[in-house]
């Protein structure tokens, strides 16, 4: 028997089978952890959110159409339920950001004597800790172009940004990184 494609699982699932969401989330788990993963600090806060997106998927999917690959529509949630999870913690995150020191002023001894794995491991947790110092809609920009991969085009699918914008958001969000990053390095 053939493997049921997405827009029949939907069907079915709209229709009340359990099982048929069951294997779409199955098949989509991995891309909206991945997706969530740049957005939560923690465990517990990817679970959560990850839970939120596929919520949304499941209450969504009458209004699932079909003229787009499911895949799409899919992620398009996850981006819209990843902007709307940055936007409810902004103000906790913004609270902390006088007491969380960022991660490379804490370098493992590993890096400072060359550990090519510490140092990348050290850089990650860099970028990381820039991507939350940046607005919402800037962190989703930057992770979708540069962590995600994702084309400017796809991104403007995602957001329901221009292209125009999503690159004048790219550029602005990297400025402001250097600028984070050059400010905490002057005062180290």
């Amino acid at each position: 028997m053939a493997e049921q494609t997405d827009s029949e699982l939907a069907s079915l699932a709209v229709a009340g089978d359990d099982s048929a969401f069951a294997e779409l989330a199955g098949r989509y788990r991995s891309r909206v952890f991945g997706t969530a993963s740049r957005f939560a600090r923690d465990r517990h806060e990817l679970e959560d959110l990850a839970q939120e997106i596929f919520v949304r998927i499941w209450k969504g999917l009458p209004g699932f159409r079909g003229d787009a690959p499911f895949e799409h529509w899919c992620m398009r949630i996850a981006v819209r339920s990843c902007y709307d999870f940055l936007r409810k913690v902004r103000r906790r995150r913004e609270s902390e950001w006088l007491t969380d020191a960022p991660p490379e002023f804490d370098r493992p001894t590993g890096a400072e004597e060359g550990d090519p794995e510490c140092a990348r491991r050290d850089a990650w947790e860099t970028v990381q800790w820039l991507l939350q110092h940046l607005p919402e809609k800037d962190r989703i920009v930057v992770v979708l172009l540069d962590l995600e991969q994702k084309s400017v085009r796809e991104i403007a699918e995602l957001t329901g940004y221009s292209e125009s914008n999503v690159k004048v958001k790219a550029h602005r969000a990297r400025k402001k990184m250097r600028e984070i990053y050059d400010s905490l390095e002057r005062h180290e």
